[in-house]
């Protein structure tokens, strides 16, 4: 599993440390932390790519930034998914490798509802990074999304820490379509 991590201020976040945590567990998982690796937004694409190719099964970390991902993930995206290798003409290098959103939104549940501060539920959001996916021939797995994160209780949160690693068995058990092992 490959976790694409993407936090500009990882420390000050309880919820994605600790949802990193239960990802990088896992028997066989790597770790791309971009906000590590890329400060200044210079990102080595071949080396992402070469990341993406070893992967049958891809997880985007991140905190959700006005109602998307941070904007070095943004950034990623925009480089590493690139025409021709990730989709367009001959771009087939991700087909059939699942990948999974894991987020931790600010909002509680209900501020996502019409009658809430967001006015939309939280699935509207969700929209541009499965098509994103989606577009690149990747099996999108259902988002896991930790709401409320800026007053989450420590129990609550283990909790869910302990739902993302039962999920994580599902998510590991997709099986990669149309890719060989590498």
């Amino acid at each position: 599993m490959l976790i694409v991590h993407a936090h500009p201020r990882p420390s000050q976040s309880r919820v994605v440390k600790d949802l990193l945590s239960v990802l990088q567990a896992r028997p066989g998982a790597e770790v791309r932390s971009l906000y590590q690796l890329y400060p200044d937004f210079d990102i080595d694409v071949e080396a992402e790519q070469q990341a993406l190719l070893r992967a049958q099964h891809i997880v985007w970390l991140t905190p959700v930034y006005w109602y998307s991902v941070p904007a070095l993930m943004k950034h990623w995206i925009d480089q590493v998914l690139a025409h021709g290798w990730a989709y367009g003409h001959g771009g087939e290098a991700l087909k059939g490798k699942a990948c999974w959103w894991v987020a931790s939104a600010g909002g509680s549940r209900p501020e996502y509802t019409p009658e809430g501060t967001h006015k939309r539920p939280f699935a509207d959001y969700v929209t541009p990074i499965e098509n994103t996916a989606r577009f690149c021939g990747m099996q999108w797995f259902r988002p896991f999304v930790v709401h409320g994160g800026h007053a989450i209780a420590p129990q609550a949160l283990g909790d869910l820490c302990a739902s993302l690693e039962q999920q994580c068995e599902a998510f590991e058990g997709v099986q990669a379509q149309g890719v060989t092992a590498s």
